[in-house]
């Protein structure tokens, strides 16, 4: 298998799997594609259009409305981050906003949606060289990744971690809001219909509770290099 290999992270909400997949990716050099940033655009869009209103959404709506939907990432050479790009316009920040975390999941949900992006994504693998995370990744997107890699943490910890990345970043939340947002989120992923949130039989289960960012990037470098020697 000596050369470029795909790498599939799953997991919960609020795991670190975004963190782990791009310091990856960069320490590998190889593309990163943040599957959830794609359901979150969507989300975002269906905001802006109407689609969602008071929590709800026109489902039949949603559906019609995916082809005017063009989703692409940017590599900001100065902030060196990856940038999601809705219909061509950077919207990086807004997807992060709480108001679009607390819809994503419906919407994610969405057979119709998934059918749409994980077509995308697929698109991606090409020339393998591509790290990816997500919920489905390993199971579904990309069920043949020489590595699958599938996180999970205390509740409390993820929760603790969300609140602070919030308010870092000037949200106003609180840890009850939190709490809840990750609960529900974490039913609708592992009780949706179509390629729910499960484990992959194959995947290496990283428990990051007590692991600092560094020393998970060190596990999973680790075996990512030694499937490369193979």
């Amino acid at each position: 298998m000596k050369g470029k290999i795909t790498i599939a992270i799953d997991g919960f909400s609020s795991c670190g799997k975004s963190t782990l997949a791009k310091a990856l990716a960069r320490a590998l050099n190889y593309k990163y594609i943040d599957s959830g940033a794609m359901y979150r655009a969507v989300t975002l869009y269906a905001l802006d259009k109407g689609i969602i209103k008071d929590g709800h959404f026109d489902h039949d709506f949603l559906v019609k409305a995916l082809p005017d939907i063009t989703i692409d990432f940017h590599f900001n050479t100065q902030t060196q981050k990856s940038e999601t790009l809705l219909n061509g316009i950077n919207v990086e920040d807004r997807i992060r906003q709480s108001e679009i975390s607390s819809l994503v999941s419906p919407v994610s949900a969405v057979k119709e949606v998934r059918i749409k992006l994980v077509e995308l994504q697929r698109s991606y693998d090409e020339h393998k060289g591509l790290v990816m995370d997500g919920r489905d990744i390993g199971t579904n997107v990309f069920p043949k990744a020489e590595l699958k890699i599938f996180m999970t943490a205390d509740p409390e910890i993820r929760a603790a971690r969300r609140y602070d990345e919030l308010i870092a970043k000037g949200y106003h939340t609180t840890m009850i809001d939190v709490r809840s947002n990750l609960a529900e989120r974490d039913h609708i992923d592992s009780t949706r219909a179509d390629n729910p949130l499960t484990q992959a039989e194959d995947a290496i289960i990283l428990d990051n509770t007590d692991l600092s960012p560094q020393e998970q990037l060190a596990f999973a470098l680790n075996l990512a290099n030694e499937l490369k020697q193979i």
